[in-house]
C-alpha cells in the first residue's frame, strides 16, 4: 500500500512564515502542550516523586523512603517532602541532612505540622 503523499497540503499554513516565526510557532506549540503538565506538576506530587527530590538532596534511597513514609504518615506530602526537611532544618538552625535523620527517628509530628499551619494545605 502506498502513502499517498499530502505533505504539500498539510503545510500551507507553514509556508509563507520566515525562519523565526517557524521557530516561534514551534516554540508556542511546546508550551501549549507542556503548560498543563507544569500546572498538573504544582499542586499534585507521589511518594515516588518525593523520593526523587529528598535523593537530590543527598539522603540514601533508604532515608528518603523512610522520610517520604513519615511525611505520609503526617499527611503532610501535598507540601512536598523535602520542603518538610527543609523547614525543620531552618526552624532548627540544623544541617539538612540532620534534619531528615531527626524526622526519621524521633516523633516530631507536632512541631512539624505547626511549621505549616497546623497541617492544613492552602492552595496558592
Amino acid at each position: 500500500m502506498k502513502r499517498e503523499d499530502d505533505f504539500e497540503v498539510r503545510r500551507m499554513h507553514l509556508a509563507d512564515l520566515s525562519e523565526e516565526q517557524l521557530e516561534n510557532r514551534f516554540w508556542e506549540l511546546c508550551y501549549k502542550i507542556v503548560d498543563p503538565l507544569v500546572e498538573l506538576s504544582k499542586y499534585n506530587t507521589s511518594p515516588s516523586i518525593e523520593r526523587s527530590v529528598l535523593l537530590r538532596m543527598g539522603f540514601s534511597s533508604i532515608e528518603s523512603k523512610k522520610i517520604v513514609d513519615k511525611v505520609v504518615g503526617m499527611n503532610l506530602l501535598g507540601k512536598g517532602a523535602g520542603n518538610v526537611v527543609y523547614r525543620l532544618s531552618n526552624e532548627r538552625n540544623i544541617d539538612i541532612h540532620d534534619a531528615g535523620c531527626l524526622i526519621i527517628n524521633e516523633d516530631l509530628e507536632s512541631e512539624i505540622k505547626s511549621l505549616f499551619n497546623g497541617g492544613e494545605i492552602h492552595e496558592a
